[in-house]
């Protein structure tokens, strides 16, 4: 996913790390060393953690003035006004059972024009294991993956323009099931809403390693095949448009950021009584006869 910075010309001067523990702490510093210069806000949940850890890296001496962290918070809150250029969130959306509130956060984050940038698994993900559950009876081992399309969609009706959606499968080996365990339970843990409730005992975990041996798919080395899906996107946040309505309120912060990139685009700054405005403010389009006049402004 880092490789696909490449693309980016604009250079951030705030970017946002979310859930950083999730995507692995290599895949953060690969970031922070790119944008040396930039800002870096750690968000998301387990934010304190990952400051932890992160400060007591080696980055720490190198970075430690450009670090900032925000209060605690959930997946899906908003927060008081847009900032950053870029946003990563590397291996994080999967997981959030609120997935289109959390997109929504991440739009408010990002100023206009700035980059979403995601990983996620796909709905192929550990597919062996699901059949080797389904041929038993067992509960689903994970929960269902949402397809890349699917996410496409999402970011379309969230607000976000221009998304780009790419995909590949990893094969990972294991010379045994038991290594595999080891390593699906680094992973984190199942979110199926119809797992077992309980804690499964020790006849059940002599039962599901016999079962992967003996089921799952193998190398012509003889180890274990498992597959991974990850899903990569990236869509950026567009100028906001106004719905065309007899009345249209908006808010003072995207009046604002509306007056800003109407400023950008003709080169002359927004006036002072431009950039002042009270809340309540009102956007007003009036049609007459099929044609849309010029809008007025009307405070309350």
């Amino acid at each position: 996913m880092a490789q696909r910075l490449d693309w980016i010309k604009r250079q951030p001067q705030q970017w946002v790390s979310w859930s950083p523990l999730l995507g692995g702490l290599k895949a953060h510093q690969l970031v922070a060393q790119r944008y040396a210069e930039a800002i870096a806000l750690i968000e998301g949940p387990q934010q304190h953690e990952a400051r932890h850890q992160i400060d007591r890296a080696w980055i720490k001496s190198m970075w430690h003035r450009w670090w900032h962290a925000l209060s605690e918070s959930k997946s899906g809150r908003a927060y008081a006004q847009p900032s950053a250029d870029l946003l990563w969130a590397n291996l994080s959306l999967h997981v959030s059972d609120e997935p289109q509130r959390l997109l929504r956060a991440w739009l408010d984050r990002l100023t206009t024009g700035g980059m979403l940038m995601f990983s996620c698994l796909g709905p192929d993900t550990l597919r062996e294991i699901r059949q080797v559950h389904q041929s038993q009876g067992w509960p689903a081992p994970a929960h269902p993956m949402t397809d890349m399309h699917d996410w496409g969609d999402m970011l379309i009706e969230t607000g976000f323009a221009e998304p780009i959606m790419d995909m590949e499968r990893l094969t990972l080996t294991y010379s045994s099931a038991q290594a595999m365990l080891v390593d699906l339970r680094a992973w984190g843990r199942n979110l199926h809403s119809e797992r077992f409730a309980s804690l499964r005992g020790r006849a059940y975990r002599t039962a599901w390693l016999a079962a992967m041996e003996s089921s799952l798919p193998r190398t012509p080395e003889g180890q274990l095949r498992l597959t991974v899906e990850v899903i990569y996107g990236h869509a950026i946040k567009p100028v906001p448009r106004l719905k065309v309505a007899e009345s249209t309120a908006i808010s003072l912060h995207e009046m604002k950021q509306l007056l800003r990139d109407r400023a950008s685009s003709t080169r002359h700054p927004p006036t002072s009584s431009d950039t002042n405005l009270r809340l309540g403010t009102v956007f007003q389009v009036r049609q007459h006869g099929g044609n849309i006049l010029k809008p007025r402004l009307q405070l309350i």
